[in-house]
């Protein structure tokens, strides 16, 4: 018992308060104003999404829509992957992802279920998405890869080049024949 009442008295005697640390007595933390405001934005942990969770948007909700140097109806050359080396011509773009489908090219193998009863099932060829990175427009004339260029004519009209060989893409005439291609395949499968 006398020990315990030694331990309380000396305890006592310490002075432990809120603002004390062993009986040393604690300033106060002051707090010194920060001139001006910090302009760098605080850093958000984004969480990155597969392709096929979510796709990017735009505060209008409306999907992102890239640019890209190729257009339907181009005649282009694989420069990387499996299929490098291989031309062939564009049948469908996809801008949201950068994407396209280049007709005969990295053709994938696709299982189809039978649809009724008696029909037994298929296996058949469907041309895989290629990023459009890994293209590169071709001249048929000159067998030649080359980059694209932007250039405006005479009467006002932008067109697109190829570098290498001064070749211009968009031709009216071209446009015309993809046309007429787009429209007999839409009655063909409507009919």
């Amino acid at each position: 018992m006398a020990a315990m009442a030694a331990l309380q008295s000396s305890m006592t005697s310490l002075s432990l308060s809120s603002n004390s640390f062993l009986g040393q007595r604690l300033s106060p933390l002051t707090i010194y104003p920060v001139p001006g405001k910090l302009t760098s934005k605080p850093c958000l942990i984004v969480v990155k999404l597969k392709q096929w969770e979510r796709k990017e948007c735009k505060p209008n909700s409306l999907p992102i829509l890239h640019k890209m140097h190729v257009k339907v109806g181009d005649t282009v050359k694989i420069i990387s992957g499996h299929e490098k080396g291989k031309t062939g011509e564009i049948t469908k773009i996809f801008k949201h992802n950068s994407t396209v489908i280049v007709k005969d090219i990295n053709l994938k193998t696709k299982h189809m279920k039978s649809r009724e009863e008696g029909e037994p099932g298929q296996i058949i060829k469907v041309e895989g998405a290629i990023h459009s990175s890994n293209v590169m427009l071709y001249s048929k004339e000159k067998n030649v890869a080359s980059r694209v260029g932007h250039k405006i004519l005479e009467n006002g009209q932008r067109v697109r080049y190829l570098i290498k060989t001064g070749e211009i893409i968009d031709n009216p005439e071209n446009w015309k024949k993809l046309k007429e291609e787009k429209q007999k395949t839409e009655v063909a499968v409507s009919a």
